[in-house]
């Protein structure tokens, strides 16, 4: 599974209360059970990745972006819990939809679509260690997590009520980087 092969991951934990998304794409030390074997990722696992152009899409849709790293509307960094993001929703038919499900809490979760570059796996059995993600792209969507304990807020920018919003959001998610 090493090389150019894409795989992605999924995972859960979702909360809306306004119009920038917000969370965590990837949590680090946590196990997922891919069909026949469990998946840990190692901190520090997408620091080579992140100086690249890394897309947010809608359910893994390249034709339904929502933004980028390049542009500056994706924000990535990796703290002591994962791989966190800030993503600024467009209004497109995307961006929208992605919205009105966050609000609706109707979102199964986040996920990300990466491959492994040489030496960046280590194989125990059927425990796979992840040390090195070369990270394509993020996704918020609608199915269902392979990874747990990941996050997505939706933030608004509505100042009357958006600071006690974002005190519970970030009460909820615990350290935030």
């Amino acid at each position: 599974m090493t090389g150019g092969t894409l795989e992605r991951r999924q995972a859960t934990e979702l909360r809306a209360s306004g119009r920038k998304l917000e969370g965590y794409a990837a949590t680090f030390n946590t196990d997922a059970r891919i069909g026949t074997f469990v998946e840990t990722i190692l901190p520090g696992a997408f620091r080579g990745a992140l100086a690249g152009d890394v897309l947010a899409l809608l359910d893994h849709d390249a034709g339904k972006v929502l933004g980028r790293t390049r542009s500056g509307t994706l924000r990535l960094w990796e703290d002591t819990r994962g791989l966190a993001f800030s993503l600024d929703l467009p209004d497109t038919a995307a961006g929208r939809d992605a919205l009105a499900l966050a609000e609706r809490q109707d979102l199964g979760g986040m996920s990300f679509g990466f491959n492994v570059p040489k030496g960046g796996e280590c194989w125990s059995g059927e425990k796979r260690t992840l040390s090195a993600i070369g990270l394509k792209e993020i996704s918020v969507i609608s199915a269902w997590p392979a990874y747990p304990d990941t996050s997505l807020a939706l933030r608004s920018r509505d100042a009357s009520n958006g600071s006690r919003q974002r005190r519970l959001i970030l009460a909820e998610l615990g350290a935030w980087g």
